[in-house]
């Protein structure tokens, strides 16, 4: 088997390690998006209590 991806002491091992490595990173980073497609968007509280100038402000001395 020729070398393609990686070299060194183990031979043809290698080229095994460095393929499941990327496969488990793939797999890690395609479950996580899509758990974050899932999530629900977080949208900021826009109610009157929200629009209303804060009224308790400290003044600088």
């Amino acid at each position: 088997m020729p070398v393609i991806l990686a070299h060194g002491a183990l031979g043809p091992f290698d080229e095994i390690i460095f393929i499941c490595i990327a496969f488990v990173f793939l797999a890690m980073m395609g479950l996580s998006w899509l758990r974050s497609q899932q999530l629900a968007d977080e949208e900021p509280d826009m109610t009157e209590s929200a629009r209303e100038p804060d009224t308790e402000r400290l003044e600088l001395e």
